[in-house]
């Protein structure tokens, strides 16, 4: 079960997320050339723009998923029809995404602003959706390995272009939208010609508006859901730049950031190797194997977390060669020990979307995400820029442990999770690893080993009672 969980999350999840993982590495080298200006312009554009890139497909791939599985014979013509529909909606988009670019662009980058608007919108107008549905494709048709090759294929050649245009034409914060641009039209190209060609799912763009009309009616709904990563992974950057926090300031927190967008995709990669696991064990009534499953992954995460951030400051110092930048290290922590949110989200997620109650996901995802803003706005005026990740932090604990006191979970749910003891043991984990760092090497090693026999001692004997059952 270990082997399965473990390497199904280094294969299906790790491999997509190549780009991100990848990019950590070339962390030494760009950092060097780079201020926080340019970690600024960089965060703030991010911001605006993945504020409505969840309308870029509305939501569609739900419906894509669904027809896949309820009409395998006839699933093609609707993907088409829907292929249709996306390639003239992102038209539409592309303009409502270039007029926001034209008037968010930070004052210090307002001699790039058309130079930008266009790099970000490119990929768009030549290629719309295209590698949305073929990747949902080789997902159902269960072949990871045509995403994966892509993904390791562009992401290095993404930290190539970084360091091109970073560090030998010193572009600066350009260097990342040029990068983008670039791999996002040789990514999408990669998947036209299958799609269109080999896969004969041409879009068809005299759609049915009968067919359009009932999709949107499932796929809007969900929207909601979807935007809740937006405004829990990138509205405090946005919502900095109302508040008028300026663009170096923002820099700084984006720095802070770099180290938590891989246990992002840690967690990510760990959602889509359990998953089928919990539900295989819902399927058969088996609540108990399925609890000590996820007792295990919150275990793994606490020692990976706890692990990388008593050494953080030891980290920063190597990957980022900006000395006030890599001073945002006590940040880091902060955002990194947020992330052990997931696997708890994941225990009662996973229940409650296998048992069909997704009226409930929307209010702890989007509950989660109001809750950062809210708090932000109302904190980052009186204690500035580092709160937001201690907001950060409280709407992760949000969204990863509300779903266990709804009426619905309890009804469907027979093993104690004990919510409280979790929670209750990240925070003492998170204020011990904001101490711990900035002791002696030879004491956090001897803490970094005690950790790491403790926690695979409880995970071995876990793993024994799974096995049992």
């Amino acid at each position: 079960m270990l082997k399965k969980l473990f390497s199904h999350t280094a294969i299906y999840g790790l491999a997509p997320q190549i780009t991100k993982i990848a990019s950590f590495f070339s962390l030494p080298l760009i950092t060097a050339e780079l201020t926080g200006l340019d970690y600024g312009v960089a965060g703030v554009m991010a911001a605006y723009t993945t504020a409505i890139s969840v309308l870029a497909s509305l939501g569609l791939r739900v419906v894509l998923v669904n027809s896949f599985f309820k009409s395998p014979g006839q699933y093609k013509w609707a993907w088409r029809q829907i292929y249709g529909f996306l390639t003239l909606w992102t038209f539409l988009y592309a303009i409502i995404l270039s007029i926001l670019i034209y008037f968010v662009v930070p004052q210090e980058a307002i001699e790039n602003r058309w130079t930008i608007l266009l790099l970000n919108v490119g990929p768009l107008i030549f290629f719309g959706q295209t590698s949305t549905i073929c990747t949902t494709y080789y997902q159902l048709k269960q072949k990871p390995l045509q995403i994966a090759i892509r993904s390791i294929i562009f992401g290095f050649l993404s930290i190539g272009l970084n360091v091109l245009f970073i560090v030998v034409y010193k572009m600066g914060y350009m260097g990342w939208f040029w990068s983008s641009f670039i791999v996002g039209l040789l990514s999408n190209a990669s998947y036209y010609y299958p799609l269109n060609f080999k896969l004969k799912l041409k879009p068809i763009f005299n759609f049915k508006r009968r067919l359009i009309k009932n999709s949107l009616k499932v796929s809007l709904p969900m929207v909601p859901h979807y935007y809740s990563g937006y405004l829990l992974n990138s509205s405090d950057k946005m919502v900095m730049d109302v508040m008028q926090v300026g663009t170096g300031s923002i820099g700084k927190y984006n720095v802070a950031y770099t180290v938590g967008s891989v246990m992002n995709s840690l967690g990510t990669a760990s959602g889509l190797a359990i998953g089928p696991l919990l539900n295989k064990f819902y399927k058969e009534n088996k609540d108990e194997p399925a609890k000590n499953l996820v007792f295990i992954l919150q275990i793994s995460f606490f020692l990976i977390t706890f692990g990388l951030c008593i050494w953080m400051k030891e980290l920063f110092s190597f990957l980022i060669r900006n000395e006030e930048l890599a001073q945002m290290y006590y940040l880091g922590i902060i955002i990194v020990m947020s992330y052990n949110y997931r696997p708890m989200y994941l225990g009662s997620g996973t229940k409650i979307m296998f048992n069909e109650h997704t009226n409930v996901m929307w209010k702890v995802t989007l509950g989660a995400g109001l809750i950062n803003v809210l708090l932000n706005l109302l904190l980052i005026p009186f204690f500035g820029f580092e709160v937001a990740a201690v907001t950060t932090f409280v709407a992760y604990m949000f969204m990863g442990y509300a779903g266990y006191y709804f009426k619905v979970f309890k009804e469907i749910n027979t093993a104690k999770y004990y919510p409280v003891f979790w929670i209750l043991l990240t925070i003492a984990l998170t204020v011990l690893a904001y101490y711990v760092v900035e002791l002696s090497m030879w004491v956090k090693i001897g803490i970094s080993l005690a950790v790491s026999g403790f926690a695979f001692i409880f995970i071995y004997r876990l793993n024994k009672l799974i096995n049992e059952i």
